[in-house]
């Protein structure tokens, strides 16, 4: 067995996590996480910085490789429902360095994906209060790389959602789904009141940077599309997983495909590329044209709706935590759960606060390209991973498998290893500084913790020990 899962007692381990996610709930959930930030914000700054009216370009590049990774992601979740998405997978198929490597970046990725979304959330506020009079100082609504001193909302809007999700309400589910909604609303509204403002000049040049941009734009758009790999976290839940998950993927990707090239389109015909280079390009867009009630009407939506990506970023980076302290990686008390609320409360504010502090601190742009290093990273790591799995288990019962044998894997490797290519070199920089942190906690704490009996590890993709999840139901109704 060396330092891997033994696959057959991981899959036999029971859990007793209750099947209460449908096609639909799993798709809102998905478009959910999807639908944020990037289209809210990282659409006009990256037209304006990278590929101008081409970014429709950059969105399809990136959604084409969201495609090919969500239908491996498909496989292994289908065969393996655990909740503990890469860091299990990995641990099965190449072992505990590797389950460690995937689930420390997973958390980076959450973590800055949490502020990345924030920042862009501050933006919204701004513009909303701005129209009633009310002007918010830059040195608390910027961070230092930006002008100001500390990005004062964003650090209060994240603590406010950990605190929820400390509570462990069940409506949390609902008010997910309604906030879904709103932002699916908002966007729409903003489509067709800015329809009649296009000019189709402002749209030429289409390439302004050239297919260089284009690409460079997809690698930071990527960051966009990592909502669907929320899904996989929720596998255990999911009712009919093999028919279930892979449907929901596809129509969370194209749904959200959709919607950011249609907004690309319009942004981009209504303004000049130069000019949406601001964190809230939609309703800046709407202002700049006469149409303020609008405007108010998105910036209010969007107030709301972005709050539910970091709620669905919290709570997956709760759940890997969890894995990972039950495994041995981090320490256990991470794992406990509240004897009252059910929640994983220790987990819950370590997140929220680390997500808090680099929201409040960090530049936006740096925190979207740092979670495409990290993510693309996973998602190499998953298309090999399939690949390794049919090698290594060929007897295993796979519900859903990947079509055309190993091209779709290994295509799948190379479009992410060509958009790593194309991210600047400070963005790997930080993630090496991550991956540091990693090893300095890999080297001097979880190599002595690691639990390597199959008792222990069996469930560690489940949710850990029967006690843990019995209690673990009511976390999981959070979202589900």
């Amino acid at each position: 067995m060396g330092d891997k899962i033994d696959l057959n007692t991981l899959l036999n381990g029971k859990s007793d996590r209750k099947k209460t996610l449908g096609l639909f709930d799993l798709s809102i959930l998905g478009i959910g996480a999807i639908i944020g930030t990037g289209i809210l914000v990282l659409t006009g700054i990256v037209a304006a910085t990278d590929a101008g009216p081409g970014v429709i370009y950059s969105f399809l590049i990136a959604a084409l490789a969201s495609g090919l990774i969500g239908l491996c992601y498909s496989e292994l979740t289908t065969s393996i429902p655990n909740s503990g998405s890469a860091y299990v997978y990995a641990w099965v198929t190449i072992g505990q360095k590797m389950a460690f490597f995937a689930g420390w970046t997973l958390l980076g990725v959450y973590i800055t994906t949490t502020a990345t979304v924030a920042n862009g959330w501050t933006g919204y506020v701004h513009s909303f209060l701005r129209e009633f009079g009310i002007l918010l100082p830059d040195t608390l609504i910027k961070s230092p790389f930006n002008g100001g001193i500390v990005n004062l909302p964003a650090i209060i809007m994240i603590l406010l959602v950990t605190l929820m999700l400390t509570r462990g309400t069940s409506e949390s589910k609902v008010l997910n789904n309604i906030l879904v909604i709103v932002k699916l609303a908002i966007i729409l509204l903003f489509i067709f009141v800015s329809l009649s403002d296009v000019q189709p000049k402002n749209w030429s040049p289409f390439l302004p940077y050239g297919t260089t941009g284009v690409f460079a734009g997809a690698s930071t758009v990527f960051f966009a599309f990592l909502g669907f790999d929320a899904l996989a976290t929720s596998a255990e839940e999911v009712k009919d997983v093999q028919k279930t998950l892979p449907r929901a993927i596809i129509i969370s990707l194209l749904v959200s495909t959709l919607l950011y090239v249609i907004v690309s389109l319009v942004m981009t015909g209504v303004m000049h590329y130069k000019n949406l280079n601001v964190p809230e390009a939609m309703s800046f867009v709407l202002i700049e044209n006469g149409h303020g009630v609008a405007a108010q009407i998105v910036s209010g939506g969007a107030i709301l709706g972005i709050i539910a990506v970091v709620l669905a970023f919290i709570y997956a980076s709760s759940n890997i935590t969890m894995s990972m302290s039950r495994g041995g990686f981090l320490p256990n008390n991470l794992a406990t759960l509240n004897k009252k609320t059910g929640s994983p409360n220790k987990a819950l504010w370590l997140i929220g606060i680390v997500a808090s502090i680099c929201a409040g601190l960090l530049d936006i742009k740096n925190l979207a390209i740092f979670a495409n290093v990290g993510s693309l990273c996973v998602f190499f790591l998953i298309s090999l991973m399939v690949l390794l799995l049919r090698r290594q288990h060929p007897e295993l019962k796979r519900p859903f498998k990947v079509p055309f044998g190993r091209i779709i894997p290994i295509l799948s490797m190379l479009v992410c290893v060509f958009l790593l290519a194309n991210l600047p070199l400070n963005a790997w920089l930080n993630y090496f500084g991550w991956l540091i942190i990693g090893l300095l906690m890999y080297f001097f704490y979880s190599k002595k913790h690691i639990k390597i009996e199959l008792e222990d590890t069996s469930n560690s993709g489940k949710g850990g020990d029967a006690s843990d999840i019995d209690k673990d139901d009511d976390d999981d109704a959070l979202l589900d």
